[in-house]
């Protein structure tokens, strides 16, 4: 039995510990500490500040005025929020969670679903272009019900997986309010992940993105089976996916086409760069005749339309509302311009850019065209010629452009003097905000045969905003004076003579 003498000689040794003994007792309290408050490491700042306790502090307690403990948690959680979003360079926003081009990791996005409680409020969220979450969306998933308010959910360039995909479609029923949906940019979306969505979007949808997220002409027919479910989609945008409409024979694009007959609030069609052919045409020609609603048709960037126009002019008549027509870089025929002049008469938008086949016969197009109608008017790299600006100019002075906003000139190197000159004479473009008549980047000419011409016709340009010249040559007397008009209206004058941009605000130097 131990001796009362060697008892307290023990005690008192405990109260005489050695400095690490005390050091590391006081890290093993820090450490018991951060494990009950994992938001702790995010805090720099005084508990003041925050609202968040420090070492030594009671977790939850009510103030002087009575708040309850719930309250101060809110407090706590949003002060953890606001930390997060600081760390990102973000500003805090109850609503609105933008965090694009973070590089956020998955650690990040599982602190990030921590914090998700503390945001009920929120209605948007944006984590695209983080490719270091790809693979791991499900820890964000999985809290969404959290933030069922949520209306808008982007995605975009993540390297999302087939797992992601079917983890979101999880998820989906949590958030009952999602009208914006952006997946674009994700390859692996493509490939037969897409079916983790089907039947999971909510009818309430009313925009669906998957730019380039190589999608298959498998992978169109299972997008056929959701947009048939979503009544009120007034946006889908499956731009570049040049496999989509591929083996059109095989039923995959049919089965997208005739299920956009069923989405008849449809307002906006985006097939850029999706591989359609003429018979890719003729079976998205067959529903459009039920979408009169649609106002924007973007089919641009497939070449291999070239003399099938034919098969879809026959439809537009009925798409009543049709504002805007982008068939840039479509290869068109003599032929099917002459079908394009049979759709243009009430367009606001028309876009045939590098379609050469428009060179030498605008006037088949100015000539379809009803008065004061049309606002953008995009004509670049057309080999338009001399003439071409002559029945532009004609066009303009019997009131045709006057409700013209944009028109795009560029890459037009055939034009001579005498066109450029007649246009900017004409008259008749005093709505004009946006023009550009910049050469292609291998070329240089000089401008001062008509560039006299331009100077008269800016005072009459009130609402002009933006004016380019890239690649013209001009003496430095006619650049000062064409700063000294812009310089009040603050234009942008797109000039790369000296290698950068000069704005109407700026003095050239000598």
């Amino acid at each position: 039995m131990e001796s009362a003498d060697g008892q307290r000689g023990r005690d008192g040794g405990s109260l005489r510990r050695s400095p690490l003994n005390v050091i590391m007792s006081q890290i093993r309290r820090k450490r018991s500490f951060s494990d009950r408050k994992p938001l702790g490491r995010f805090l720099s700042r005084s508990s003041s500040q925050t609202g968040i306790p420090e070492d030594g502090e009671p977790e939850a307690r009510e103030d002087k005025g009575g708040q309850s403990s719930g309250d101060s948690e809110r407090h706590m959680g949003w002060g953890g929020v606001s930390v997060f979003l600081q760390r990102l360079g973000k500003k805090s926003d109850s609503r609105n969670l933008r965090l694009g081009h973070c590089d956020l990791t998955a650690t990040d996005l599982l602190e990030l679903a921590s914090l998700l409680q503390f945001l009920p409020q929120l209605e948007e969220v944006d984590v695209s272009w983080n490719e270091l979450i790809g693979g791991s969306l499900a820890a964000l998933t999985s809290h969404m019900q959290q933030v069922s308010g949520i209306r808008t959910l982007r995605i975009c360039s993540c390297r999302l997986n087939a797992n992601d995909v079917a983890a979101l479609g999880n998820s989906l029923g949590s958030v009952p309010l999602l009208e914006i949906l952006d997946l674009s940019w994700n390859s692996g979306v493509g490939g037969g992940a897409l079916q983790g969505l089907l039947g999971k979007l909510q009818p309430v949808l009313r925009e669906l993105h998957l730019v380039a997220c190589q999608l298959t002409a498998a992978d169109a027919a299972v997008l056929g089976g959701v947009v048939a479910a979503l009544p009120r989609l007034s946006l889908l945008d499956v731009s570049c996916n040049p496999q989509l409409s591929q083996e059109v024979d095989a039923g995959g694009f049919k089965q997208l086409a005739a299920s956009l007959s069923h989405a008849t609030n449809l307002t906006t069609l985006r097939l850029q760069a999706c591989g359609l052919t003429a018979n890719g045409i003729d079976a998205l020609g067959g529903s459009l005749r039920y979408l009169p609603s649609v106002r924007e048709l973007d089919l641009s960037c497939n070449k291999q339309l070239s003399g099938g126009l034919s098969r879809l002019t026959c439809h537009l008549a009925h798409v009543t509302h049709l504002e805007s027509l982008d068939l840039h870089l479509c290869c068109l025929s003599h032929s099917d311009l002459e079908q394009l002049t049979l759709v243009v008469p009430y367009l606001r938008s028309v876009d045939v850019s590098w379609c050469k086949v428009v060179g030498g016969r605008l006037s088949l197009l100015l000539d379809s065209l009803q008065p004061s109608i049309i606002l953008e008017l995009r004509l670049s790299s057309c080999d338009l010629i001399t003439d071409d600006l002559h029945h532009l100019a004609a066009a303009s002075r019997r009131g045709f452009l006057s409700s013209l906003r944009v028109l795009d000139l560029s890459y037009n190197g055939s034009v001579g003097d005498e066109g450029w000159s007649a246009l900017f004479s004409a008259g008749g473009l005093g709505s004009l905000e946006d023009v550009d008549v910049s050469l292609r980047p291998s070329s240089s000419t000089r401008c001062s045969a008509w560039l006299p011409s331009l100077l008269r016709a800016l005072p009459r340009w009130a609402a002009l905003a933006r004016l380019a010249l890239q690649r013209w040559t001009v003496g430095s007397e006619d650049r000062r004076l064409l700063d000294f008009i812009l310089r009040k209206r603050s234009v942008l004058l797109e000039w790369d003579q000296d290698g950068r941009e000069l704005r109407g605000t700026e003095q050239p130097e000598e």
